[in-house]
């Protein structure tokens, strides 16, 4: 007997040679596909006679096949499928491209459904491609629902060798099972916040009578993804108080003499984050705390209080940075910050390990995190954009270096400024501190964008810069090209798209600018196929003014800092979100001399709307609400690395539905802390755990 329960390979039609594929998409039982969510829906509701079409439109008629053929075209190899169908008003044509198969599936007499956009042709109405379905005389006299056309049509994420079409033809066979599914959602939750029943929501989520069904639908899934989301947080909160960590003593006369050594003032921004984590380290249980702050904001000055109570306290201390690069450069930063107080700091990356006798600092990349490096009496883990050492490593970092007794205190730092939102969903298990202040003499960055006319006044600015003693960073895109195998009709025209378009390297565009543009001056070039200590020479060489002009890839986003750098060049800067461009100009400007970040579009007019926003706002944070307007939480995310689903991501944009959410979160957690009374609920908790791990 099949239940929503039953394996996907254990059910009729569906071959076993695809059940991997079918995996891939997160479809393991008929309660998965059930479940599964369509990216998007094509509007076929629009139904005519055939007298009644009008050009350019997109409709569905009804007609019965005339005829039909196949005929190879005189000027390529493309085989073209030609069909006439007529219903009482009149005649249409059809025209296939490269579907042979269709002379085996349709025939003449059959009774057919047509959807797509009708243009006019000759003396008659075509329909190029459109999406097709036999219509049996059984079907007729019922009255049934057609499944690929005449009505709102679900599009849903595919794979190689699973389509659309397929999808819900397979969903249609087993819809019916929707009565016997059991709803995760308590009845309470549903009522207060007007959330359909499972049931219903998973009909109108495949078979939508009307846009409104489909929105109710939709908002019934998005409330649940972020429910699970922010349980799944709130849940690993609580987890993490269960734990004992040392209690690190908040030295007030420590802090101050601190804040006294430093060469400049602290922002009250920066006073704030320092109490705020000096008392959270002082309790029993493990600071769990994250630290956002805008490009140069000065987090690092802020971890360095909390490193050398650490220190002070006879406890050990670590740093996990993403890159070799801003590993050495944080040990070398916190190296000067903490030399006053006799605080040794020792570096462990692939390609330099520096150990000194008694450090209490360690600050590394994923070598550090080797199992065969223990850190003895460690009180201590800050991690750097922690989102870049993959999914929810968080937890892993700490488990790796957790004593029998004692936990470490968690700090993690992001320089991409995130909506509060947002920050309150993702990073739910965390406090969080706000760097949302700059240094008081800091100057905020010029910015402008270059077209291409005059691209050639702006080299000259640059060249009279320079001779000023100024130094130049050039950044170029790199573009990932979307994976074919899980993109089988989209994919390849991506790709061409991609192609096509004027992507800049950072190898022609260092050519250009050595030999071309600025013969006169030393450039000098980075990028992550480097090796290591290539990379650290050539930012030795241009920290040390060796360097003019350093050509780079996104290896610079973060973190790197050369204070003489007052330019900043994109190139192709279209292909960067908002918060990227907010990154990369945060690299200049560490001085308080006036620096300039130029955007060099790779077309006039591209995403005119997007840079014209970085020009006017200075903000991270205003420019962060900006992306996810725009272009949704997969711009600070991406599905990928954190499990989410794209209906999460796309609920995640709303904040309104974020704030009832987590109200409810908090209401299951308060009347149910261990879930025994939310099975479902548990259950989709502990698999949204296993698959965040297993990422």
């Amino acid at each position: 007997m099949i239940t929503p329960d039953t394996p996907i390979e254990q059910m009729p039609k569906v071959a076993r040679a695809i059940v991997p594929a079918l995996k891939r998409l997160g479809i393991h039982t008929i309660y998965n596909l059930l479940t599964y969510v369509p990216s998007r829906y094509e509007d076929f509701s629009n139904k005519k006679k055939i007298i009644d079409i009008v050009s350019e439109e997109i409709i569905t008629i009804q007609g019965v096949i005339r005829s039909i053929s196949r005929i190879r075209t005189k000027t390529s190899s493309a085989m073209l499928i030609y069909a006439s169908i007529a219903d009482d008003t009149g005649i249409v044509k059809a025209i296939w491209f490269n579907q042979p198969y269709l002379l085996r599936t349709l025939s003449v007499g059959d009774t057919i459904n047509l959807s797509g956009k009708a243009e006019l042709r000759g003396n008659g109405m075509t329909l190029i491609n459109p999406s097709y379905e036999k219509i049996s005389p059984q079907a007729l006299a019922q009255g049934s629902m057609p499944i690929h056309t005449g009505r709102l049509v679900p599009v849903y994420p595919e794979t190689r060798g699973i389509t659309s079409r397929w999808l819900r033809y397979l969903i249609s066979f087993c819809i019916a099972l929707r009565e016997q599914m059991e709803d995760p959602l308590p009845s309470d939750i549903r009522k207060e916040f007007n959330i359909l029943e499972l049931k219903d929501a998973v009909l109108f989520l495949h078979a939508p009578r009307s846009q409104d069904d489909m929105r109710r639908a939709m908002a019934r899934f998005e409330f649940e993804q972020l429910l699970i989301i922010q349980i799944y947080s709130l849940h690993k909160r609580a987890m993490v108080k269960q734990h004992h960590a040392s209690c690190i003593v908040a030295d007030v006369n420590l802090i101050k003499q601190f804040v006294a050594s430093l060469p400049f003032p602290l922002t009250d921004a920066q006073r704030r984050s320092i109490w705020e984590i000096i008392k959270d380290m002082e309790k029993p249980v493990p600071m769990n705390r994250l630290l956002e702050g805008d490009v140069g904001s000065g987090k690092t000055v802020v971890a360095a209080a909390a490193l050398l109570l650490t220190a002070r306290a006879g406890k050990r201390a670590c740093v996990l940075a993403p890159t070799e690069l801003l590993a050495k450069q944080h040990a070398h930063t916190l190296e000067k910050i903490l030399k006053p107080f006799d605080i040794r700091v020792a570096i462990y990356t692939a390609s330099e390990k520096r150990i000194l006798p008694k450090s209490s600092v360690f600050v590394g990349t994923h070598a550090l995190l080797q199992k065969n490096i223990r850190i003895s009496n460690l009180a201590l883990v800050i991690v750097d954009e922690q989102h870049r050492f993959g999914v929810d490593q968080r937890a892993a970092l700490l488990r790796h270096h957790e004593t029998q007794t004692e936990q470490a205190h968690f700090l993690s730092m992001t320089a991409t400024p995130i909506p509060r939102t947002l920050a309150l969903t993702i990073y739910g298990d965390l406090d969080i501190s706000v760097l949302d202040e700059m240094p008081k003499n800091r100057k905020p960055v010029i910015t402008r964008v270059v077209n291409l006319d005059a691209r050639g006044e702006a080299y000259e600015f640059i060249r009279q810069e320079m001779k000023q003693g100024q130094q130049v960073f050039v950044v170029c895109p790199r573009i990932e090209v979307p994976d074919n195998t899980d993109m089988p009709k989209t994919g390849k025209k991506i790709q061409a798209s991609l192609i096509a378009a004027e992507v800049k390297t950072v190898i022609t565009e260092h050519e250009k600018l050595a030999h071309v543009v600025f013969p006169d001056f030393r450039v000098g070039m980075l990028h992550g196929k480097m090796k290591p200590k290539e990379k650290s020479l050539i930012m030795n060489d241009f920290r040390d003014n060796k360097i003019d002009i350093l050509v780079a890839t996104s290896v610079i986003e973060v973190g790197v800092d050369v204070p003489n750098a007052m330019v900043m060049m994109i190139e192709g800067a279209e292909h960067f979100g908002l918060a990227q461009l907010h990154q990369f100009r945060g690299r200049v400007g560490r001085a308080d001399k006036q620096s300039y970040c130029f955007l060099f579009p790779s077309e006039r007019g591209m995403a005119a709307h997007r840079l014209d926003a970085l020009v006017q706002t200075k903000n991270g944070f205003d420019l962060a609400e900006i992306d996810l307007k725009l272009r949704g939480p997969g711009e600070f995310l991406g599905t990928k690395q954190w499990g989410i689903s794209f209906i999460g991501m796309s609920a995640l944009a709303k904040p309104h539905l974020v704030r009832d959410v987590r109200k409810a979160a908090q209401d299951i957690l308060k009347k149910d802390p261990d879930l025994r009374a939310h099975r479902l609920i548990q259950e989709k908790i502990s698999a949204m755990g296993q698959m965040v791990h297993d990422e």
